[in-house]
């Protein structure tokens, strides 16, 4: 048997169901054919035509009679074994309805539907009334407009009063007087010194409380002793334990903050924060009777960029200003004595070039650089270069090597030698390079100056080591950050930490609203934040020189203060 079933073709070969693939197809062409004709027939309402002599002849059904009960047995293995005859594809046709299956049964019931629906419509009837229709309706013409022939006069214009400039009686007005603009003249700078106190000060009592304090905290000895950095893991736990408490937030200027400076002394805390429009506002942290202890001075009439309390003598707070001038606050004299002018507005940062205080180096934002020295009684320096940096941002002096300094461009960042700006050779003796973006500040680390951080708009703060002086300083390591402060933030500096050299506090963008605190080796130490108290943007801080307190300022002129939760400042 097997060997029959080799022999016999494949489209013979019964299936597993015991039909074999040519009968299957035999049905599917009779499904197939009785379909199209039912659909013809419905739609048409005609039989087909009896098939010319060209095509295959279709012939008449026949009534078949059963098989007798000996062959039907024969039949139906010949019907398993595919070997029926090819008689039996005409009949098809005509037992598509017994051989259909329900889906095809509920196809052809759908298209007679279709074609019910289609019928009851008339849309070929209604077609042609349509058709009728339109023949019979004739079309609008519009007439054209005829030209209007010129009668040779021109047309009257028709104007008003108010255009012709004349009154109802006839009379000519007379042209209203055009209005004088007045220019607008820029805030002068005033020159010589000028008094902390004024006449008509209206809290004259509290600017004169708050300059007492100022007097009796400077009047000891200023200098605070360097001590070792302690360990990072304490240092760290410190920085957990600070918050900020009650009464620790205070408005101290008018408008934006841009530089702060903290007094060094180790008894009361006073900070001095500088703004736009030349105003100095000082806070007495440590006096909190009948509200925070508040003052604001106007010594300048630009932008104060740079603030710093006097080294030798911090009963002095210089003060730099877009204005083109330095100021020395002197609180024992009570006056704001100007120590540097400038032809030109174009003051960003200054620095001292001795550890007495008594020599300044000042930057300007075209690129130069000036030393200007106290003693003297010249307020137009003693010495001027021209670097080639634009916009030259800030300058930060070595602690140790103090003839080195660090200036702050568009895209640079090098270190100078002071003994060679005399000379026409005034190329920088190194290169902090990686930069791609203007950069906001760079300062050395105040101990040893052996690090030096700079941010820079291209979202890094950058770690250079500058143990030694090289012509390519390098990089230590480089932290994505967020620095992108927008049109009315002040630009994000990142500053050292007096106490601990090797770790730097700069503003965030990050919410909630926080101030960073990295180690130099690049992992993040602290986040200091608030949700009740500290809700904006700190991009200006400082820290304490000797004590764990830390401030930070917004751009509308409010300080938060940070302190160590566990050590309560005394208040008078």
């Amino acid at each position: 048997m097997k060997a029959a079933a080799r022999e016999m073709p494949r489209n013979k070969r019964p299936t597993a169901g015991g039909v074999s693939p040519a009968k299957k197809l035999r049905r599917r062409v009779d499904v197939v054919v009785g379909a199209a004709e039912v659909a013809r027939l419905l739609t048409t309402g005609t039989p087909r035509s009896p098939p010319t002599s060209r095509g295959p002849t279709l012939a008449a059904p026949q009534k078949r009679r059963a098989p007798p009960p000996e062959d039907r047995g024969s039949s139906a293995q010949s019907d398993r074994d595919g070997d029926s005859s090819e008689d039996d594809l005409p009949l098809a046709l005509y037992r598509q309805s017994e051989e259909l299956s329900a889906y095809e049964r509920k196809r052809l019931k759908n298209i007679q539907e279709n074609a019910q629906f289609f019928a009851s419509l008339n849309m070929l009837e209604t077609a042609q009334m349509l058709r009728e229709i339109g023949r019979k309706v004739p079309r609008k013409t519009v007439p054209k407009r005829k030209s209007l022939k010129s009668s040779g006069s021109p047309a009257v214009v028709r104007r008003s009063m108010r255009l012709l400039r004349i009154d109802p009686t006839g009379s000519p007005i007379a042209p209203a007087p055009a209005p004088i603009e007045q220019p607008v003249k820029a805030e002068e700078r005033l020159s010589g010194p000028l008094k902390m106190v004024t006449n008509d000060d209206e809290n004259s009592s509290v600017t004169e409380s708050l300059m007492n304090t100022w007097l009796k905290i400077s009047q000891g000895p200023t200098h605070i002793e360097v001590k070792k950095p302690v360990e990072l893991k304490k240092y760290k736990s410190s920085l957990n334990r600070m918050t900020i408490q009650e009464g620790f937030v205070a408005k101290v200027t008018t408008n934006r903050i841009c530089s702060l400076a903290f007094h060094p002394s180790q008894h009361r805390l006073l900070v001095a924060a500088g703004s736009t429009f030349g105003y100095v506002g000082l806070w007495d942290m440590s006096s909190q009777a009948g509200g925070a202890l508040v003052h604001e001075f106007k010594p300048h009439c630009g932008t104060v960029n740079c603030l710093h309390f006097s080294p030798a003598n911090s009963a002095e707070l210089l003060s730099l200003s877009n204005d083109g001038s330095v100021r020395c606050g002197n609180v024992a004299a009570a006056v704001f004595d100007e120590v540097y002018t400038s032809n030109a507005w174009n003051c960003s940062s200054f620095d001292f070039l001795s550890v007495d205080g008594s020599t300044l180096l000042v930057s300007h934002w075209d690129g130069d650089v000036v030393i200007v020295d106290r003693r003297t009684p010249s307020t137009s320096g003693e010495l001027a270069a021209y670097l080639g940096i634009n916009t030259l941002r800030t300058v930060s002096v070595h602690p140790v090597h103090r003839q080195y300094f660090v200036t702050a461009g568009a895209r640079c960042v090098s270190i100078y030698d002071v003994r060679n700006l005399k000379t026409s050779h005034k190329k920088a003796v190194a290169h902090l390079n990686e930069h791609t973006k203007s950069v906001n500040a760079a300062y050395f680390s105040p101990v040893t100056g052996s690090r030096v951080v700079t941010t820079c708009m291209d979202d890094r703060i950058r770690i250079f080591d500058t143990s030694a002086t090289i012509p390519k300083i390098p990089l230590v390591t480089s932290i994505t950050h967020n620095n992108y402060t927008g049109r009315w933030l002040t630009k994000f500096r990142a500053v050292w930490d007096p106490k601990q050299e090797d770790c730097f506090v700069v503003g965030s963008m990050v919410r909630p609203r926080q101030i960073d605190v990295f180690h130099s080796a690049g992992s993040k130490v602290q986040e200091l934040r608030d949700l009740e108290r500290l809700g904006s943007v700190c991009s200006i801080n400082v820290m304490h020189p000797a004590r764990n307190v830390l401030v930070g300022g917004n751009s509308s002129g409010r300080l938060h203060v940070f302190m160590d939760s566990s050590r309560s400042v005394s208040r008078r």
